[in-house]
């Protein structure tokens, strides 16, 4: 909690001066409570493929009562505003989505009120790109962000739980050996900090990477480094991707997404995380 005090701080003035998102999110948000879910990595958590076009139907309405806050780095984002969840800018006409649509769905159908913070670039690794905390890669400006957002929500009146964090990335820290035999203390170092970021200990993990990538295949050793982490943390669960229809050679389908998210939801009620 002290990290986040001390970002806060810095940020202030940011927040203080962002009334009309204040009044929007106290306005739209139909509770006083919300469930932060945390989510991040490559181009499957974006939706690189997941063309709105195809966006999943919603019969029950289920979008209007979830929030997003998203960052396509470097492309488009929602200028650090909670929106609706609903087709994001940046890659297809009508827009573009990831799994966190039918994931914050099943979510929200098991009882609460999730708020996605999401937080994506394709190609990125965790060596070169997100690096480890401290370092002033994305991890870092991840968590500014974070900061501001849940800032806003707090200045609206909203008691923020911090849920989950989805980290879906991997397959780029497998290019070489290097980054590959240093990807397991990398992720380690971001899960611990964020859990100190969020002051949540126990706070819930799910990690994923596509396994068949062309680079992971042939470094197996990112995929056995989530592994590893999981089986160390019981609030940390591996998920795999193995059989999700794909649009070529790593990234998922429409559909692929959100099977992908639905997967993810799952092992996130399995541990024990039921409302």
């Amino acid at each position: 909690m002290v990290k986040y005090l001390l970002i806060f701080s810095i940020i202030l003035g940011a927040t203080a001066c962002n009334r009309n998102s204040k009044l929007w999110v106290s306005g739209y948000a139909n509770s006083k409570t919300a469930d932060l879910f945390i989510w991040a990595g490559q181009s499957n958590a974006q939706g690189w493929m997941g063309d709105a076009k195809f966006y999943p139907a919603d019969p029950g309405s289920l979008d209007q009562h979830i929030l997003l806050n998203y960052t396509f780095i470097d492309n488009t984002g929602s200028n650090g505003k909670w929106i609706q969840m609903g087709p994001q800018e940046g890659r297809f006409p009508l827009g573009h989505f990831g799994p966190e649509v039918s994931f914050s769905r099943e979510i929200k159908r098991a009882g609460y009120d999730p708020y996605i913070f999401k937080y994506t670039k394709g190609s990125t690794s965790i060596y070169n790109d997100w690096k480890r905390p401290g370092q002033g890669g994305m991890y870092d400006s991840m968590v500014k962000d974070l900061a501001i957002a849940v800032s806003t929500l707090e200045q609206a009146g909203v008691s923020v739980n911090t849920r989950g964090f989805i980290w879906i990335q991997g397959e780029s820290d497998a290019e070489n050996d290097k980054m590959a035999h240093e990807f397991e203390d990398n992720l380690i170092r971001i899960i611990a900090d964020l859990k100190e970021v969020t002051n949540n200990n126990e706070l819930k993990v799910i990690l994923g990477v596509d396994e068949q990538h062309s680079w992971v295949s042939r470094r197996p050793i990112v995929v056995e480094a989530q592994k590893n982490i999981a089986a160390l943390d019981p609030n940390i669960s591996f998920t795999s991707m193995i059989g999700l229809p794909k649009a070529d050679a790593t990234h998922l389908t429409p559909l692929g997404l959100v099977e992908h998210g639905k997967i993810i939801s799952e092992a996130f009620k399995k541990m024990g995380a039921s409302k």
